[in-house]
């Protein structure tokens, strides 16, 4: 079970690597496409916590998204030793275009293996992951 799942990860995140855009990584794309999901903004520990990531990895992936001018990070008015991320514009633009790269591939993939399939697959691999969580 394990190794397709290892297996799986690595060939789906080699098809959206391949649709980004220049010099964007997965880990970029990952963060443009939860801020653009939740169309509100985060800090950085909070971003960290949701890729289970370290806040050092977080904060260099978000260095880099700043620096491209994918999101905006501000300061906290009320806690100084906080700062809050949003997506800019661009970063959603470019999150988009990644998605309209590799969507239709995504589609016909399902559509092969067939929509009810995939549907009664996602609760076993939710609670796979939420036992997973619950490990760490």
């Amino acid at each position: 079970m394990f190794a397709e799942l290892i297996v799986g990860e690595q060939l789906a995140n080699r098809l959206v690597t391949r649709s980004l855009p220049g010099g964007m990584q997965l880990s970029h794309f990952s963060v443009l496409n939860l801020l653009a999901h939740l169309n509100d903004e985060r800090t950085p520990a909070q971003l960290a916590e949701s890729f289970h990531v370290g806040r050092s990895a977080m904060t260099n992936t978000l260095s880099r998204l700043e620096w491209a001018g994918y999101v905006h990070v501000r300061p906290d008015w009320d806690d100084a030793r906080r700062k809050w991320v949003a997506i800019s514009p661009s970063g959603r633009a470019a999150r988009d275009a990644a998605l309209a790269a590799f969507l239709p591939r995504l589609a016909d993939i399902v559509r092969d293996i067939g929509p009810a399939e995939v549907r009664r697959a996602l609760p076993i691999l939710r609670r796979l992951r939420e036992r997973l969580e619950d490990e760490t």
